[in-house]
């Protein structure tokens, strides 16, 4: 018979969660109820949290009830997606395997890209070379700032810090866990080498946010890449379409503008630190004329460096390939 009771975990939540959620309802009750506990974690991104609900690549239950288990399968069966059932401490395990697998192949294409840097290959062919691979997928594989937000940051921190509680060393979550932490200093790294000094210089963020279509500012590169800046001495104006009323709060030393348009009049350089399709959209030429210097370092490798070159700008992306010989976009002395 199903227990009268069941209660179903959605948040991510440290292995072990189940059971002592479990423990605490036992411990509480006045008198004994029979109940079940579910895990079913969400796999939602932030921006498509809808189409993600209603469309899901798979469903993870884990109980120790197949009874139960079996009923909140059946609430999920109108999605037509594949249900997986297995045991509470696996199902919380999948969510974290899963987001700590996924930030591991944004810092795998970042190390490559270091590394394309160096060689003059261009990560952007590099990593579509691999996409076509049904065993890699072309999923994650945008080299550039690196991840934030409010999952993947945790989630591997929280991982790592697991296994190395049951004396593992997790030394592959730590390497993405580093790659990840060297991206913004690496950022400010190339305005450096562009710029120069950077007191006085008024530098441009094109995006706040950590991700497009989100108003989220948890962990956002951009924020780390204004303070580096702001240290130097620099002058930080920044627009983004959602993310500029909750980021004046944060960082009310950084100027808003209206519009890229205006960001970019008088800027010494401009930086693209989120991937709005907005900015993909942008009128290039005017942009170059309104700025000071043509300078942009663009953290998303939004743009083809032979047409930023074409507009006269002195670009520098994430692994595009500049080799010994310098950045395109920009004249190389003999």
């Amino acid at each position: 018979m199903v227990a009268p009771l069941i209660v179903v975990n959605k948040s991510t939540v440290p292995v072990g969660t189940g059971d002592w959620v479990a423990d605490i309802i036992r411990s509480k009750q006045p008198r004994a109820i029979p109940f079940s506990v579910v895990s079913c974690p969400e796999f939602l991104r932030e921006g498509s949290a809808i189409a993600d609900f209603m469309h899901p690549a798979r469903t993870v239950l884990g109980s120790l009830d197949l009874e139960a288990m079996a009923k909140v399968a059946r609430l999920h069966l109108p999605l037509r997606a594949p249900i997986i059932t297995t045991d509470l401490r696996t199902a919380e395990m999948i969510k974290y395997a899963s987001n700590a697998f996924l930030a591991t192949k944004i810092s795998f294409i970042n190390e490559i890209a270091n590394i394309c840097e160096e060689l003059g290959a261009d990560v952007k062919e590099v990593a579509a070379g691999m996409g076509y691979d049904p065993r890699i997928g072309s999923h994650m594989l945008e080299a550039g700032l690196g991840y934030g937000g409010s999952c993947f940051p945790k989630d591997v921190k929280a991982l790592a810090f697991m296994a190395a509680q049951k004396g593992r060393h997790p030394q592959l979550l730590r390497a993405v866990m580093d790659i990840n932490a060297d991206r913004r200093p690496m950022l400010v790294e190339k305005v450096r080498e562009l710029l120069g000094d950077l007191r006085g210089k008024t530098v441009g963020l094109l995006g706040l946010t950590f991700k497009e279509n989100t108003d989220d500012l948890r962990d956002a590169p951009a924020l780390d890449v204004a303070r580096m800046l702001l240290g130097e001495g620099a002058k930080l104006k920044a627009y983004d379409p959602v993310g500029m009323r909750a980021a004046e709060a944060l960082a009310p030393e950084i100027e808003m503008a209206e519009d890229p348009y205006e960001l970019a009049a008088g800027a010494d350089a401009l930086v693209v630190s989120t991937p709005w399709n907005e900015f993909k959209q942008l009128d290039l030429a005017r942009i170059r004329e309104v700025m000071r210097r043509p300078i942009l370092v663009d953290g998303r490798n939004l743009y083809d460096p032979a047409t930023m070159k074409r507009l006269g700008f002195v670009y520098r992306g994430f692994g595009r390939g500049y080799g010994p010989d310098g950045a395109p976009g920009e004249e190389v002395a003999a």
